[in-house]
Formats: structure tokens, sequence, C-alpha cells
């Protein structure tokens, strides 16, 4: 079992979505980083940069437009860069700023900067620069690689927390559950905050137990620093969403006002309230959150709840409209999405398969499992459906989502009185954990207590 000091706790990783910015151990202190190393002589001080780092240098020095503290950073870290523009741990701050100001604004174009600043530190190959290669990896969905960057870091440091959360959270999307925990572990042990104690929440809800996890997200809350309002605002976040996938709107409800509070404007928060409303039937107020956080962040799963609101609401037009935006956005960098959302419509199989396959290929963690296995039961491919949605329960994990597909391909397959509990057992903990999918088992129950000899 895994464990921190004194306490009982198991680590996992958030995949990647915590967005905190720690600085490893190395790297920790005040927002400008000591000077770096003088260059190579074989680069003389006043040669030109190759074309491709110039692009890159142009790219992460642009101006960020805003008027926020993360904006005031950037400018004062681009500003410092025009006098030092080797400087690795300059460059690699810089990124760390592109990051968080990408999470607090939902704008995913942000982290194109950031990894400009990645190539151009790494021309120092020093471990600040591998860490935010790291992390921009992880945000580019390009999971194997984000691990190897984490290990050459760990192989100079093995103590590096930074790298051990970008470990463990590749590892956890790649389907290496044990390596996540293991690196997670280390890093609650290293540096106990934040970071640390919201992967072990996340782990524990992963593995069933909410009551553990919510009792550590809790000290995840307590650890975060106001100069950090973004990934407080993720954890709560995080904290809203467990208590959402119990069925405790009002709960939730406050928990992701709270978010908005400390970020405001926050998608995610946006997103969670939003669901709460869909929950609750107010689907104008479910309309007017999701078109906030669209704005902010036009990603395929919001475009595709504010779909869902929208049919709620009446508006079919604009429902047509939200959901092409949400196969757009699925298209242009969200396949599990994409592939999610037309297996739960019943749209487009090939593809849905195709999608989710692909996307099965590059990860292995329990939610692309499940999107595999939703689009094999929507092609009539039971038996292959079965064994995704076994890979998808293996944890334990308490999602309504997960639970109602099991139960549906199980049914399906004949195995009745099972799929019945497991379906039964989503409605219970998520009466509306999904539009389409809920009222998919309200029917599918329904039609199973008319036949006769059916299970009860």
């Amino acid at each position: 079992m895994l464990r921190r000091t004194g306490c009982l706790f198991a680590c996992a990783a958030l995949s990647g979505s915590l967005g905190c910015t720690e600085r490893s151990r190395a790297d920790a202190g005040p927002a400008a980083p000591a000077p770096a190393a003088p260059a190579p002589a074989a680069r003389a001080a006043d040669a030109p940069a190759p074309p491709g780092l110039e692009a890159a240098r142009r790219l992460a020095l642009a101006a960020p437009a805003g008027a926020s503290p993360i904006d005031r950073e950037i400018e004062a870290l681009s500003r410092r860069l025009e006098g030092a523009p080797r400087g690795a741990d300059l460059w690699s701050a810089l990124g760390h700023a592109w990051i968080r100001k990408a999470r607090a604004s939902g704008d995913p174009s942000l982290y194109n900067r950031a990894g400009a600043c990645a190539e151009l530190a790494l021309a120092g190959d020093d471990r600040a620069s591998l860490n935010l290669r790291g992390l921009v990896l992880l945000h580019d969905g390009r999971f194997a690689e984000a691990r190897d960057a984490a290990e050459q870091v760990l192989a100079r440091d093995e103590g590096d927390a930074l790298a051990l959360g970008t470990l463990s959270d590749a590892a956890l999307e790649l389907g290496l559950f044990e390596v996540a925990a293991r690196a997670a572990q280390r890093m609650v042990d290293q540096r106990p905050g934040l970071p640390s104690y919201a992967r072990a929440a996340h782990l524990r809800w992963l593995q069933g137990d909410a009551a553990t996890a919510k009792r550590i997200i809790r000290l995840a809350i307590d650890a975060g620093d106001p100069r950090e309002p973004e990934a407080l605002a993720w954890t709560l976040s995080q904290a809203a969403a467990m208590l959402w996938h119990e069925g405790d709107n009002e709960a939730a409800d406050r928990v992701f006002a709270r978010a908005l509070a400390v970020q405001g404007e926050y998608p995610p928060a946006l997103a969670g309230r939003a669901r709460v409303a869909l929950a609750r039937g107010a689907w104008g107020r479910a309309v007017e959150l999701l078109e906030r956080a669209h704005r902010q962040s036009p990603d395929a799963t919001t475009a595709w709840l504010l779909g869902d609101a929208r049919t709620a609401a009446g508006d079919h037009a604009g429902a047509a409209e939200a959901y092409a935006r949400a196969v757009d956005a699925g298209r242009r960098s969200d396949r599990r999405t994409l592939a999610l959302y037309y297996a739960t419509k019943g749209l487009e199989r090939e593809e849905a398969l195709r999608l989710a396959a692909a996307e099965r290929g590059l990860r292995a963690d329990i939610y692309t499992e499940d999107a595999h296995a939703w689009a094999l039961y929507r092609a009539g491919k039971l038996p292959e459906a079965r064994a995704a949605s076994d890979g998808a329960l293996s944890l334990g994990t308490r999602d309504a989502r997960l639970l109602y597909h099991a139960g549906a391909i199980r049914i399906a397959l004949g195995d009745l009185e099972e799929g019945e509990r497991l379906v039964r057992t989503a409605l219970a903990l998520n009466p509306v954990f999904d539009m389409t999918g809920a009222a998919e088992a309200e029917q599918l129950l329904a039609r199973r207590k008319l036949r006769p000899g059916s299970a009860r």
C-alpha cells in the first residue's frame, strides 16, 4: 500500500491536467531564476540563431494580451530574455508561465508558446528544460515521450518532484497504473502539497475509495497557494466533480462556485456548474454557463455538453451547431472524446471504432478503454467490447458512465443479472451522468421489466 509519512495515502496522476507549475528543488524560489550558464564556446555570443530557433523565439516572446499577474510575469521574463537570450532557466520559467496562462484562459494555442520556450531552453540540456519539455509533451498528448523526458530528469535527480509528477501523469495515461502510483508516492514523500495531494486524491477516487479521496483533496485545497489561483481552482473543480459523481448536486455546486471565486470564468468550473444545472432540469441556466465556458475553452467536451443543454431547452438548431463544433474540435485534437460522442449518440459507428482504436494504440487508461468498449458495442463486436469494458472497470472506479456501459454490454451478451445490477448501480450513483446515456439506461431497464422472466 502506498503511503505518505504518518498517513495512509495512495497517489496517482491527474493525467497532466492539474496544470501545476511547481518547480523542482533545483528550480524552486522566486519567479526570476538564477542566471544561466554561459553559452558553449562553439556558439559565439553574437552568432545568429538558426532559423527554427528564431521562429521559436518570436513565438515564445509574443505579447500575452492581458493585464493579469501572470501576464505581468510573462512580460517581465520576456524583458529579461531580451538581454539574456540563451538563459535556459529563464526560458523554462517563461514556459511554465505560458502553461499557467493557457490553463487559466482555456486557450490551448498558448501551449505552443510553452513548447517554443522548451525548444529554446533545451539547447542547455538541463533539468529545468527537460521538465518543461515533459509538461509540454503531456499537454500535447505525447505521453510516452513525456514519460521519457521525466525519466531523463530522474536519472540525474531521483527526487525531482516535478519530474515525478510528469512521470506519474504520463504513466497513468499509458495504462501503467503501478508505475504512476509509485512515482506519485515518491512525489508526496519529496514534496507534500497541492500537486501531490491532488494526485493522491485522484488515485483513491479511481480505486473507488471516494471517502478517502475527499479527505485527501481537502488537504490539497488547504495547501493551495494564492499566487497560483488556477491550480487551486482546478483542485476545487476536481473536488466538486467527486461530489457530482455521487449525485450530490447541492454540494458540488457550492464547490464549483468556490472555484469560480478563486479564478473567474474558469471553464472547468463553469462546465461543472452546468452539469449540476442539467441534473436539476435548469436547461436555460445550463446553456448560459456552457456558452460562457465554450467562449473560454472551445473543446469537444464543452461543445457536446452545450449541444445537450440546447437540445433539452428546445433549441435544436443551436444544438446542431454545438454538436458540429464538438466534431470539429474532436477531429482537431481529441479523438477519444469524438469517438465517445459518436458512440454515445449512435452516429458514425465505423468512424467511432476507428478513432477509439487509434487512441487505444497511444494510451491505455480506463477512460480510453471505456470509449473503445462503447464503440465496439455500437459496432456489434460484443466479446471485444466486454474485454475492453473489463479493463475500464479494473480499478473499481465509481463512475456511472463506466458502470452503465459495462452493464449494457453484459446484458447484450446475455449476462442479465450482472448487467442489470451495474445499470441500476449507475443510475443510483448519478441519475443524470449523461443526458443520452442516462435516458438509455432507464429505457433499457424498462424494456427488461416488460420481458417475461427478466431478472429483477
